[in-house]
Parts: C-alpha cells; structure tokens; sequence
C-alpha cells in the first residue's frame, strides 16, 4: 500500500527532465509504459481505498427523497481530490527508483 500522505509527488502539473526518466531503461517509451502500468495500479487502491471509506458512512433508504449531507463523507472526499494524481505519484516513485521491473524473456518454458 501507498503512503498518500507522506509523498513527494507534485499535485499540479511540472516539467520533467527527459533524460531522468529514461535513466533505467535507456528508452523513454519503455519507461512510460512501466510507469504507466503502476499508475495503473495505484489508481485501482486508491479507488478501492476511497470507496472502503466511504462505505463506513453508508446509510441505507429506500426513499430517493432523503439526501443527508455527512461532514466526514464530504472531508473523505475532499482528502482524495487533493491527492497528487496517481500518474504523477507512479513518476514520482519512477525517479526514486522505488519501481521493480524486469523483462519476461519470450523464450522461457
């Protein structure tokens, strides 16, 4: 699991050195995609996290008339929307060299 809380990762949008970002690989699609992939990844916990959330302020009614607004739910969620996106905290994690990748060689049995 990530730690949202204590991240480097920048919440609005910058420029990055090209060259840092395909240090690994020597190749800049390569390392797109591998970042790629765990943004991937970090967006599917963190949506799962959120809903864990926001399920613990659920209320059950059958009647659409009824809308309660829950001060917890709304902070909740405002939490979650001022997280840096889960492709800049996938770069950010790139750079540190926090993400493990190897290549699956086609020729393996």
């Amino acid at each position: 699991m990530i730690d949202l809380k204590n991240t480097d990762a920048p919440v609005t949008t910058v420029t990055l050195n090209r060259n840092e970002i395909d240090q690994q690989t020597n190749n800049i699609y390569e390392a797109i995609v591998i970042a790629a992939k765990r943004a991937e990844q970090i967006n599917s916990e963190i949506k799962k996290e959120l809903l864990e959330k926001l399920e613990e302020f659920a209320t059950y009614n059958d009647s659409l008339e009824e809308v309660f607004e829950n001060k917890e739910q709304i902070e909740v969620s405002k939490f979650f929307e001022r997280l840096p996106k889960p492709h800049a905290l996938a770069l950010q994690e790139w750079l540190d060299g926090k993400i493990y990748y190897r290549h699956v060689d086609d020729q393996q049995q």
